[in-house]
């Protein structure tokens, strides 16, 4: 029995502190040296203090700011502890309800804009935490925010310009703006 049981714990102690402790240091290392604002969870600052991540949507209701996608996740909206999508079927007359709801109050906030709604503003994503709209939902926002904040169109459209992202290696996905860049740089114009 000694004979098997003495190398098999050697083996454990020996693979428990390769895979348990040098590889998670090791990994941890290379990923502060080499990319460290990934690494920390792609933070964005403002004034030194973090205010978001690149990564995680947030909640915006004031309408000046460009609204962000739903989220799922609950109790508490962009909760990434929570992530995942609703699980709604298209037929389900609660996601029926909750489309209906949205667009009533993107309609209330900009009565004017007789457009059609984005479905990226009235459905949530699938993770629950989608940093992102499409173009054409920050498009369906500008008149709103230009108004609220007394900017003529052309200047938020070009900022809207300046913050979409174009489509991975060029042709993957769709052109999408992250919403918080963008809000940042809007308060940041001069009022």
């Amino acid at each position: 029995m000694n004979t098997q049981l003495r190398p098999a714990l050697t083996l454990f102690v020996l693979f428990s502190l390769i895979t348990g402790i040098a590889y998670p240091l090791v990994v941890t290392g290379v990923a502060q040296t080499v990319f460290p604002h990934a690494a920390n969870g792609s933070l964005v600052a403002k004034d030194g203090k973090p205010v978001g991540s690149e990564l995680i949507g947030q909640t915006f209701t004031d309408p000046g700011h460009f609204w962000s996608r739903p989220s799922a996740t609950g109790p508490m909206p962009y909760n990434a502890a929570n992530s995942g999508g609703s699980n709604l079927a298209p037929t389900a007359p609660a996601l029926t309800v909750a489309v209906k709801a949205r667009v009533e109050a993107l309609r209330a906030a900009d009565p004017g804009n007789q457009a059609a709604v984005p479905v990226d503003l009235v459905t949530t994503s699938a993770s629950g935490l989608d940093p992102h709209i499409s173009r054409a939902a920050a498009d369906y926002q500008l008149a709103r925010i230009a108004r609220v904040r007394g900017l003529p169109v052309e200047r938020v459209q070009a900022l809207v310009e300046q913050h979409t992202e174009g489509r991975w290696l060029g042709f993957v996905g769709e052109p999408r703006v992250n919403v918080l860049a963008l809000n940042l740089a809007l308060d940041a114009l001069p009022r």
